[in-house]
């Protein structure tokens, strides 16, 4: 079945990890073997090739580049300058792969009808290019409006405000403050522009106070549910509620960590937890039974999103292993039109109604 991921860090991996993803995934985990400088090493499960053979035909596809202030022990760039060349180094790598064929970028209704209609007629899927929405993951790079403009004209159509601890607009994961008067400014800017807002990320003060300010469309691209995962990276059930009224869309994550309670970084792994890919299927479920219907649920993976395959549920050695995902809802009685709108359909009608009113 086509599916639709709406959270890959394509960019990061490209630049930041020096992964070629256009190679097969075991050439790029043998290139990596003796390579120590990140814990996922070796380990990585996306690549080009492997998109398509899971028929990953379209997916948002982040620049991500946060600030960090000299007192913090994130990782990060030293000044927002330093932030916004690397988010134009990420995009000049995404022009680069639609010039060499490989991806296309997806600005409006039309390029997505488009796509859509090449990847569905297609006999094979080997040689098409990947569709991908430009979103913004931390805004933190965003020096001006003018800049959010200029980003806008390359293609920018997603911002998520905040990333973890504090930012520039907002403060993200792991910390929590009200929306700042920028914040609340880029927001306004944002829903000139009808650029979607990602509530992916936003602490749960900044969260309601986006949701109070801002008129635009909203989604969350990788998000699961703190019911079952108690953590603030996770969304409580009112704000499941709240995002279902504002027709949001809710990418399922597949970072282990985020999938099961009780995850301690550094001894946990995905055996010890018996972490597999029916533990975001809880977590999808139990966002259908509290809205009443599987339109508010997709498929937001995060994968290589600085983790890889220990960091992954078991039965995950390769992206494509997400078109295990169908027989999944199968099994939690899902209709097919419900499997399709979890899929990919979801995502579109969202696109639909933000970009085709």
């Amino acid at each position: 079945m086509f599916l639709f991921d709406a959270h890959l860090d394509l960019s990061m991996n490209a630049l930041e990890w020096n992964r070629d993803l256009t190679q097969e995934l075991a050439t790029l985990r043998q290139r990596e073997q003796k390579l120590t400088d990140k814990p996922d090493r070796g380990q990585g499960v996306v690549s080009f090739p492997e998109m398509r053979r899971g028929r990953i035909g379209l997916c948002v596809a982040t620049q991500i580049a946060r600030y960090v202030s000299p007192q913090s022990t994130l990782p990060g760039w030293h000044s927002p300058a330093q932030a916004w060349a690397q988010t134009q180094g990420q995009l000049a790598w995404y022009q680069a792969m639609e010039q060499a064929g490989e991806m296309v970028q997806i600005r409006d209704w039309a390029s997505l009808q488009k796509h859509l209609t090449l990847w569905q007629q297609a006999d094979t899927t080997e040689q098409l290019p990947i569709g991908y929405i430009l979103s913004l993951e931390g805004a933190d790079s965003i020096l001006s409006l003018e800049h959010l403009h200029q980003a806008y004209q390359d293609g920018l159509r997603a911002v998520g405000p905040a990333h973890y601890g504090p930012g520039i607009y907002a403060h993200g994961t792991d910390s929590d403050q009200p929306l700042n008067d920028r914040g609340r400014e880029l927001l306004r800017e944002m829903e000139k522009l009808n650029i979607i807002l990602d509530a992916t990320h936003l602490c749960d003060s900044a969260f309601w106070d986006a949701m109070a300010l801002y008129g635009g469309p909203v989604w969350a691209s990788h998000n699961l549910v703190r019911h079952l995962t108690p953590h603030n990276r996770q969304f409580s059930d009112e704000q499941i509620k709240v995002l279902a009224k504002r027709g949001a869309v809710i990418g399922m994550a597949f970072d282990a960590w985020m999938m099961v309670p009780g995850w301690v970084r550094g001894v946990t792994t995905p055996r010890s937890a018996g972490v597999t890919i029916a533990h975001a299927i809880d977590h999808l479920d139990h966002i259908c039974q509290l809205t009443g219907n599987a339109r508010h649920v997709g498929i937001g993976s995060d994968l290589d999103g600085a983790f890889g395959k220990e960091q992954c549920p078991l039965d995950l050695d390769s992206i494509a292993d997400l078109q295990t995902i169908p027989d999944l809802l199968r099994q939690r009685g899902y209709t097919e039109a419900d499997i399709e709108g979890i899929m990919w359909r979801n995502w579109v009608d969202f696109l639909e109604k933000a970009w085709n009113p």
